[in-house]
């Protein structure tokens, strides 16, 4: 189940990816706001992001209330780090969320902590620091809106990679 949770919001994750063409500065065509990274028009780009998220994967998931890498995180940010090995123009963006308990204060700190735990892992991959910038987005912007429930929750302790 965890993984067909995961392959569907990747799956909706590369539909929007493909669907909204923003700007450096975030804005969309429509007029809002994309929850992350710059989506830009660039073809190539899209591409490589599309490429990225089907052959390494773009999310590691935390367990409550921490940032350490786990053996299934590991197994992904290993994916990434060769990924960008092989695709050394590219640089990724690692945002870092957090399930909605919690200030928002200390939910910043935890994203970023998750954040720079992903960063941290690519790097000692050797993928060069000034290759990899991290944001943390706390509780402020879910990937998973509707519930309160566990699942939903899990789905919000994420560290998402976004090729730039």
């Amino acid at each position: 189940m965890e993984k067909i949770v995961v392959g569907l919001l990747s799956f909706a994750g590369l539909v929007f990816l493909t669907g909204c063409e923003c700007s450096k500065d975030d804005e969309c065509s429509g007029g809002g706001k994309r929850g992350g990274a710059s989506v830009v028009s660039d073809e190539s780009l899209r591409d490589s992001a599309a490429n990225f998220i089907a052959n390494a994967g773009d999310r590691v998931f935390f367990a409550y209330d921490k940032s350490n890498v786990s053996q299934e995180a590991e197994a992904t940010l290993g994916r990434q780090a060769e990924w960008l090995k092989n695709n050394s123009s590219k640089k990724v963006l690692i945002e870092g969320h957090c399930d909605t308990r919690g200030t928002r204060e200390y939910n910043i700190g935890l994203g970023e902590r998750r954040a720079d735990a992903a960063a941290h892992y690519l790097i000692n991959q050797g993928i060069s620091g000034a290759r990899v910038r991290t944001i943390s987005y706390g509780k402020d912007r879910p990937i998973a809106v509707q519930g309160t429930n566990e699942e939903i929750h899990r789905m919000n302790r994420v560290a998402i990679s976004v090729i730039e």
